[in-house]
């Protein structure tokens, strides 16, 4: 068979994807976001990894239809995702255009700006000039006319909070966005940048941060801004990068994240103390019927305050595990005592 007939065939297998009917059938819950008319699925998708120009194009393409086919709306990028600064969102967009294209208003796409994308002065931050480029730039890649929620992806503390709240609500009166949000903002930066974007009528939607069992700085402090304002919190990283799954329970697999030099997981984020309470709620997943990632994001989710929990994924198997999780969100006091003896 020749090159071009492989290729045709290619082109003609991704092309018959039919999306199910069935995907509002109970498969997925949501919530409002903080006091909008907006609801955000309970499990949205994050393409921080696994979605790059060196990544296997056709899983991608699997572990889309599929959390779109079990009722995830949300899909969350950032410039940068990739590897190769901005491949995530090109990878997303020909996958978009391929499949999607005709549900586009199904569906809620955020992208983010704040950290280094280009050379040169103007190649990070949150100064008007980086967000309103690296905002273009990304719906070029993505193939759109304007994105759900653009995010301002870290406070920077040498561009006045005024100039950078500015830019953002002027993307969502020029179209390009229609909602904005905040990300990895310290408190009391979270808490002006609320009031700014207040003042100038294009109030904040949400607010995106680390938080998991293992990792909680934001229940002292953020939680209580947030739910004072009514706005929305998308917790990323519920499982703290793999070390709330099963993966390290006996030490660091050869091809995990943990194991490659170049990944945000290093080897010295493995501790003896991480594997052991890792171990102990294990136990208690299995005591209820779930696998620690699932009780994990189960755990994230039964946060009042949290309205989603932002999963990656690396097959459609670790993607249905994350779906399971919203089975069941109950825990009783006496399972929260003894989650609590072990991870605060």
């Amino acid at each position: 068979m020749c090159l071009f007939q492989l290729i045709t065939i290619k082109r003609t297998i991704t092309m018959t994807y039919k999306v199910s009917e069935k995907r509002y059938d109970n498969r997925m819950d949501y919530a409002y976001c903080g006091k909008s008319g907006l609801q955000l699925p309970k499990i949205s998708l994050g393409l921080w990894h696994n979605f790059g120009e060196f990544d296997d194009f056709d899983n991608a393409t699997k572990m889309i239809r599929y959390a779109f086919d079990n009722g995830i709306t949300h899909f969350d990028l950032a410039n940068g995702y990739g590897p190769g600064p901005g491949a995530a969102e090109l990878t997303f967009g020909k996958i978009l255009k391929n499949d999607l294209a005709a549900y586009r208003d199904e569906m809620i796409i955020s992208t983010k700006a704040g950290y280094k994308m280009w050379d040169g002065p103007y190649q990070d931050g949150g100064s008007r000039k980086y967000l309103m480029s690296s905002l273009d730039q990304s719906l070029k890649r993505m193939g759109l006319d304007y994105v759900d929620i653009f995010y301002s992806h870290r406070y920077d503390p040498n561009t006045p909070i005024e100039e950078t709240m500015q830019a953002l609500c002027d993307m969502v009166k020029q179209g390009k966005a229609l909602y904005v949000g905040i990300s990895n903002y310290p408190v009391e930066a979270t808490r002006k940048a609320l009031w700014l974007l207040c003042e100038n009528k294009v109030p904040c939607l949400i607010y995106q941060g680390k938080y998991n069992m293992l990792v909680k700085d934001h229940e002292y402090g953020l939680f209580g801004v947030l739910n004072e304002s009514k706005i929305g919190y998308i917790a990323f990283s519920p499982l703290a990068q793999g070390l709330l799954t099963d993966k390290y329970l006996k030490g660091i697999p050869k091809n995990s994240r943990a194991a490659n030099p170049h990944g945000f997981l290093q080897k010295e984020d493995v501790t003896q103390v991480a594997i052991e309470k890792a171990i102990k709620l294990n136990d208690i997943a299995r005591n209820r019927g779930q696998k620690l990632s699932e009780m994990a994001i189960s755990w994230v989710l039964s946060n009042p305050s949290v309205t989603s929990a932002l999963v990656g994924a690396s097959s459609v198997n670790q993607l249905k595990e994350s779906i399971n999780a919203i089975k069941n969100t109950q825990f009783g006091e006496e399972e929260r005592w003894i989650i609590n003896e072990i991870i605060y």
